[in-house]
């Protein structure tokens, strides 16, 4: 093997490369599946090729091995081949595939969005006119609170208010009429920033999304509490719903919304999300850092 595949595989310089030797620093995810592929070209005439991750000290790196099977151009048991760094262009797929997947829940939760609200719009509505406008006001509302989720230009890091940014995202969802004020929202005065409103509202929305299709929203007799408490340097938003269908723990993993809502409150936040599941409805604490939520 010549120095640049030394140095991709992160191995000392030696005389002699067996596959024994560079199978330890393959992802233990991959191991197997590498293993049973380079017995395959024993017996396999012409080109092979295989993608597999490799461990580098505390780096992850893809790699692309590509050679000639059934012993061709094999002199002395030396294999010829080439080893190719494709990192980039997995993280790029990886990327890509989340992306994708985001849009598509996005695109879902709209429509679930829609026929609930003209659901919460006929309930406090008594004629077609009536419930047209409201209806209309509601996805308008729906949209101002779509902006806030994408990044704001010319604000200087500066986006909201943490109240103002909650009660914006959740108008939509209120009652106008007799039920008017099921959502209460009860948050000190604490600035977000551009970066961590991206973010917050995202959850925010995923979480208000859940509740108009599952939770206390999606039912006349349901309500909404959020409060926030902030102390020093923490910052804790508790989600409350009353009144809702009977609550279960979920089971499993959860769905693509929820690895968005944790993955965004870790990651972007330096946060974390819990849930509980008492009788009444579920309860979602969100916390995070101040300094954090200033960014």
């Amino acid at each position: 093997m010549d120095e640049l595949g030394y140095g991709l595989w992160g191995v000392p310089t030696t005389a002699a490369v067996s596959f024994e030797g560079l199978s330890a620093h393959i992802h233990p995810a991959d191991r197997d599946r590498v293993r049973a592929a380079f017995a395959a070209t024993r017996g396999i005439l012409g080109a092979y090729e295989i993608d597999f991750r490799i461990d580098v000290q505390d780096d992850i790196r893809w790699i692309s091995a590509r050679g000639q099977g059934d012993d061709a151009g094999i002199i002395g048991r030396v294999m010829v081949g080439i080893f190719l760094d494709v990192t980039g262009r997995k993280q790029a797929e990886e990327a890509n595939e989340l992306l994708a997947g985001e849009m598509s829940h996005r695109v879902k939760n709209l429509l679930a969005i829609a026929s609930a609200l003209t659901a919460i719009t006929s309930r406090s509505t008594e004629t077609a006119t009536e419930m047209a406008v409201e209806l209309t006001e509601r996805l308008a509302s729906l949209g101002r609170a779509h902006d806030l989720v994408r990044p704001i230009p010319g604000q200087d890091g500066k986006a909201a208010l943490l109240g103002d940014l909650i009660s914006v995202l959740l108008a939509p969802y209120n009652d106008l009429g007799a039920l008017s004020g099921r959502i209460r929202v009860s948050v000190p005065r604490v600035g977000v920033g551009e970066a961590a409103a991206t973010t917050l509202a995202l959850v925010i929305h995923e979480l208000a999304t859940n509740s108009l299709k599952y939770g206390a929203l999606s039912v006349a007799s349901g309500t909404l509490d959020v409060s926030c408490t902030a102390h020093d340097q923490d910052v804790v938003v508790v989600w409350t719903e009353r009144g809702g269908p009977p609550v279960t723990t979920p089971e499993g993993p959860g769905g693509f919304g929820s690895k968005l809502v944790t993955r965004g409150m870790s990651a972007q936040l330096c946060g974390s999300i819990t849930y509980d599941w008492p009788k009444h409805g579920v309860v979602a604490t969100l916390r995070t850092l101040k300094d954090r939520l200033a960014a």
